[in-house]
């Protein structure tokens, strides 16, 4: 392929991985020439759907000095941090998600200033609709809602994680009632709540606990329900303390979920005999979770999902020690019950809606709530997924969702395979939509070492003609 003097790249998506990867290609020489159009239909780029809450009760569930946007300069946030408000009294363990979003947007903002010496980011406060090979050999023509056309070398797909689907049917009337709750970070949503009203949560997992920790903030008195399938809350985070030695060269040759099982079980129990904590055993593999998940054949990865995936979610994904005390205080206080169960039905009725749980193994039983938050986890299948980008990709044979409803096909560069196997040579995803490749593909360290990855890879092809 050819390009011209201005390459033009495309990217769909202002969050965090979108905005690490427009940060990243101003960096390659390579690309100094080129034009990075930005898409992103909130009111702010940068921050996205994970950091736009404006709530400080709401808490970053990592230490600030895992955060950095840039690999290579892993105290930058850090740094950040130590100069804004928030830490005058001292920088706290675990920031707000709201200061963090206000990070990527100021980082961003600077980018967005034009500059000779780096690519221009054109930000475009507005939606794509479709990306046909139109427009030359090799390109694509990325529609915008706004009737913007944009020919492109290459798009990149950073759409983030989508809401979770409906948590119950066949009967969809209650996702049109005004007690049902799709998306707990709309804003506004909670506070339509009244403070003596019913509330039923579904899921037990970091947006629960968040949801929860929200209603108190704005004087919730009523009891919570709040219903999950294992009845588990995430677990909290111990002291900081020195790492545990990796032990990834014992797991290297492990083909099966139970011969890793195996290994870290033993170092558990090495560990628990030397005084120190389970966490440090589970971080200490952190680098090398992809190739542990990749190592398995697909047989070995629908077994974990099966049978361990929710286990691991509770031990990875921790809450904030406070968020994890004042929980606990609030079941305390009778203020929060856990029940076990999965929710089956939601029926309207007048002003509340009567849902049916059923625990696993009995039989099922009704509750009523004046209002329902779903706080499960996002849908990850592109085969149903409804964004109309992704209908479009994958109407067209350009997008193909992975057999196991993680995300979609992609070559070791996130270029995206079409149901076929084809390899795109202009289309890109990273981001959650790269589970398949990674299983963890949604937090800090994992999106920024890809976009960092990412923007080599089309320098190179850039430089190369490719």
């Amino acid at each position: 392929m050819t390009h011209a003097v201005r390459p033009v790249i495309t990217i769909v998506g202002g969050g965090f991985a979108g905005t690490a990867l427009a940060l990243q290609l101003r960096q390659q020489p390579a690309l100094r020439q080129a034009e990075i159009h930005l898409i992103e239909p909130r009111e702010i780029p940068g921050p996205g759907l994970a950091y736009s809450a404006r709530r400080p009760e709401y808490l970053l569930n990592v230490r600030p000095g895992a955060l950095s946007l840039y690999p290579d300069a892993p105290g930058h946030f850090a740094d950040w941090l130590k100069t804004q408000p928030e830490s005058a009294a001292g920088v706290p363990e675990f920031a707000a998600r709201a200061t963090y979003g206000r990070y990527l947007q100021e980082e961003l903002g600077a980018a967005l200033a034009p500059t000779a010496a780096a690519p221009r980011i054109l930000w475009h406060n507005s939606r794509a609709l479709t990306a046909p090979l139109r427009g030359g050999p090799g390109r694509r023509q990325v529609l915008l809602a706004n009737g913007t056309e944009i020919s492109s070398d290459y798009v990149v797909l950073a759409l983030g994680n989508f809401p979770p689907p409906p948590p119950a049917g066949p009967d969809h009337r209650y996702l049109h009632h005004p007690g049902y709750h799709a998306d707990p970070w709309a804003i506004g949503n909670l506070r339509r709540i009244g403070p003596d009203d019913e509330v039923l949560l579904i899921g037990s997992g970091l947006t629960a606990v968040d949801v929860l920790l929200a209603l108190h903030k704005d004087g919730h008195r009523a009891p919570v329900t709040v219903v999950a399938r294992h009845g588990r809350w995430p677990t909290a985070h111990g002291p900081v303390a020195p790492p545990y030695p990796s032990f990834y060269p014992e797991l290297a040759d492990k083909t099966t979920v139970a011969g890793v099982l195996a290994v870290f079980k033993r170092h558990l129990r090495a560990a628990a005999a030397q005084g120190v904590d389970w966490r440090q055993v589970i971080d200490c593999l952190r680098p090398d979770l992809g190739r542990i998940w990749g190592a398995w054949p697909l047989v070995e990865q629908r077994r974990f999902l099966r049978h361990l995936a929710g286990p691991w979610s509770v031990a990875r994904h921790r809450s904030p020690p406070q968020n994890a005390q004042a929980l606990a205080d609030l079941s305390a206080a009778g203020l929060v019950q856990l029940k076990i169960g999965t929710v089956r039905e939601i029926l309207p009725a007048g002003d509340h809606l009567n849902v049916r749980v059923r625990p696993h193994g009995a039989p099922g039983s009704w509750l009523t709530a004046r209002h329902v938050v779903c706080c499960a986890g996002p849908l990850l299948d592109y085969g149903r997924i409804a964004d109309p980008l992704v209908m479009h990709l994958r109407d067209a044979g350009h997008l193909a969702a992975d057999p196991l409803g993680l995300g979609m096909l992609t070559d070791a560069h996130g270029a995206v395979r079409g149901p076929d196997g084809v390899v795109s040579a202009t289309l890109f995803t990273l981001g959650p939509s790269r589970r398949p490749a990674y299983f963890e593909s949604t937090a800090v360290p994992e999106l920024r070492q890809q976009a960092a990855a990412l923007a080599a890879e089309l320098a190179r092809r850039v430089s190369q003609g490719a």
